[in-house]
């Protein structure tokens, strides 16, 4: 009798258990059919919200590397422009330069004058300097000095007394003249025949020219003036 009653209780058990486990599956199934729309649409936001920032990403990157092709071109056109600065300064002659070239000294004759001599005729005049440094240029000098004085085409080279003014500065012999270059080719073009340096040779006139490698001319730093000349602007061309 007691067996049957047990048997009959777990039954009951049984079927309740039963009844809540189906109740609790499908309030589950329910609950997460409920939910699933809600997740959808946030996993479709989240994945906007990522597209788009992706999206901003590449544009930013576009931007980043405009920038940086224009840096470069800054940067580019900057040291071209640097580098005509530079080379319009050295020919200017506002830059110091160095270089292989060569180095002339010429100084009075050292003999005595003899009478009825004009003392003039022995020693070195503005003419004298002006001839040489002419022919140098002709020689194909790129930078000048004459005793530290850097000649550009502003300079002026001319007696005052006995002395000589260059560049409002006055110098006196021996007269170093100085000039980069090839210096076999201004070697040959002072020493050629018939030359004012020949000449001078002839005449007694102390002459000691010889090549260097390494040849430094100053830079000029006298008064750059421009009273009557001005820049002529480029005329744009018509298309």
């Amino acid at each position: 009798m007691q067996s049957k009653s047990a048997k009959i209780s777990i039954a009951i058990v049984s079927l309740v258990l039963g009844i809540m486990l189906a109740v609790q599956f499908k309030t589950t199934a329910s609950n997460n059919a409920a939910q699933l729309p809600a997740r959808v649409e946030d996993v479709a936001q989240q994945l906007n919200s990522v597209t788009q920032e992706r999206d901003a990403l590449a544009e930013e990157i576009v931007s980043l590397r405009e920038k940086l092709s224009n840096v470069r071109k800054n940067d580019q056109a900057m040291a071209d422009l640097q580098d005509e600065l530079q080379k319009t300064s050295m020919v200017a002659g506002t830059n110091a330069v160095e270089g292989p070239g060569i180095i002339l000294t010429v100084n009075d004759i050292l003999r005595k004058i003899q009478p009825g001599e004009d003392p003039n005729d022995t020693i070195v005049h503005d003419s004298d300097l002006n001839t040489l440094v002419n022919d140098l240029k002709s020689s194909g000098a790129e930078a000048i000095s004459v005793n530290d004085q850097r000649i550009i085409a502003m300079s002026e080279i001319r007696c005052a007394s006995t002395l000589m003014l260059i560049n409002t500065r006055r110098v006196g012999p021996p007269f170093v003249i100085k000039a980069t270059g090839n210096p076999d080719m201004l070697e040959s073009g002072m020493n050629i025949n018939g030359g004012w340096l020949s000449i001078m040779k002839g005449w007694g006139y102390q002459i000691n020219l010889r090549k260097s490698e390494k040849v430094q001319i100053p830079a000029y730093n006298g008064p750059i003036r421009f009273e009557y000349s001005v820049p002529v602007e480029k005329e744009e061309k018509a298309e």
